[in-house]
């Protein structure tokens, strides 16, 4: 089997896009695979940390609707008290339409071919490249295939990644009033939700109103519950819906692989994300960039380790840290909610949200980590 491309990438969202900027910028013959057609809008709730400017920001010009810099707490619509960086904004809002296509545009920029409408339905190894069958049964053989297309799609089966943690987030898209614009402006809304581990949010984009939940799969009923009485609580259920939708996260487990031969896989196809926040993408351009640019310099399929020890070595800790501050979290949310208003807790998470400490890092703060063996969560 003869490779046409050093680099096939399925999945044309911010891990895919950035691993086919990576691997055509270091002259890498590459191509990606999208089933949609850019710009294409996309279930997320668009909130860009420090950690996923810190990749972006060299390489797009980033599409921003807002810049927060204040967060107001709630726990289940009560006790709310808000809180402001003195520093850089905490987040910059994003739709994901624009930012997607944002990356699209960098990436053919840096030499990537991308095929839009191109549905991938199986993926085959052989003894020097992978082959990549579509559903229009044409075929594209690599080097090296990056799966970013999500955590129940082709890439992430043939890896065989499994998942420990699966939660279902829904979110309509609000069109907002001059009030609410007004009154969200520069501002998110983060509410503790009714069962454990669960929140709620409202995100500003300009002219609309990100509004969503997350719950623990299994729960749908109360999910859609809580979203309907959060949107009535805040006085938003006469607004217009521009869309609602809904989508699954999954987090991997531990021992879930990253890349099986000559396939690796990415973001949500890995299983990649914050497991207490939800969080995915940030852990998506990274992983993405760190997939490129081993997949264009690899020979052999020893050579592409190296993305799993990338992976080992930074991301995994943080999704440690995370999964620990979930179960503080469901365990005692009210006294996290009280910890988010003492200056330990707010210095911590203005830390994160700007990219200065990881989620590991904060948890090895002294401070922190006595916190948390007092509230009785795992430290190690």
């Amino acid at each position: 089997m003869v490779a046409e491309w050093d680099v096939a990438v399925i999945g044309a969202g911010p891990g895919g896009l950035s691993a086919a900027h990576a691997a055509a910028s270091a002259g890498a013959r590459t191509i990606v695979l999208e089933r949609a057609e850019h710009p294409r809008y996309k279930t997320c709730g668009g909130g860009l940390l420090g950690a996923s400017l810190a990749v972006a920001n060299p390489l797009i010009t980033v599409p921003a609707r807002d810049t927060v810099s204040a967060v107001t707490f709630t726990d289940r619509g009560r006790r709310g008290f808000t809180r402001r960086s003195g520093r850089r904004p905490l987040l910059t809002m994003v739709r994901r339409d624009d930012f997607d296509f944002a990356w699209y545009k960098a990436a053919v920029t840096a030499g990537a071919h991308v095929r839009q409408n191109a549905q991938v339905r199986a993926i085959a190894q052989g003894a020097d490249a992978a082959t990549v069958t579509l559903a229009d049964s044409g075929t594209i053989t690599a080097r090296a295939v990056i799966g970013a297309d999500g955590s129940a799609a082709v890439s992430s089966r043939h890896v065989g990644v499994t998942f420990e943690q699966q939660d279902l987030g829904l979110e309509v898209e609000l069109a907002a009033t001059e009030a609410d614009r007004a009154a969200y402006r520069g501002r998110v809304l983060l509410d503790w939700g009714p069962v454990p581990g669960s929140y709620g949010w409202v995100f500003p984009k300009d002219d609309e109103l990100t509004v969503g939940v997350i719950m623990e799969k299994g729960r749908g009923a109360e999910t859609r519950r809580y979203l309907s009485d959060l949107v009535a609580r805040l006085g938003l259920a006469d607004r217009r819906v521009v869309r609602d939708s809904g989508h699954l996260t999954r987090c991997r487990r531990a021992d879930a692989p990253l890349r099986k031969g000559r396939v690796l896989v990415v973001g949500d196809a890995a299983g990649l994300l914050e497991p207490w926040t939800r969080e995915g993408i940030s852990y998506a351009l990274r992983s993405g960039t760190w997939a490129g640019q081993v997949a264009a310099r690899a020979r052999t399929t020893s050579d592409l380790a190296e993305y799993d020890q990338s992976i080992t070595r930074e991301l995994v800790p943080e999704m440690v840290a995370g999964r620990r501050l979930l179960q503080v979290f469901g365990r005692r949310r009210a006294l996290v909610h009280a910890a988010m208003a003492t200056p330990l807790g707010w210095r911590a998470f203005e830390s994160f949200c700007h990219g200065d400490l990881s989620m590991a890092e904060v948890l090895r703060r002294p401070a922190i980590h006595a916190a948390i063996k007092l509230l009785g969560g795992r430290t190690r």
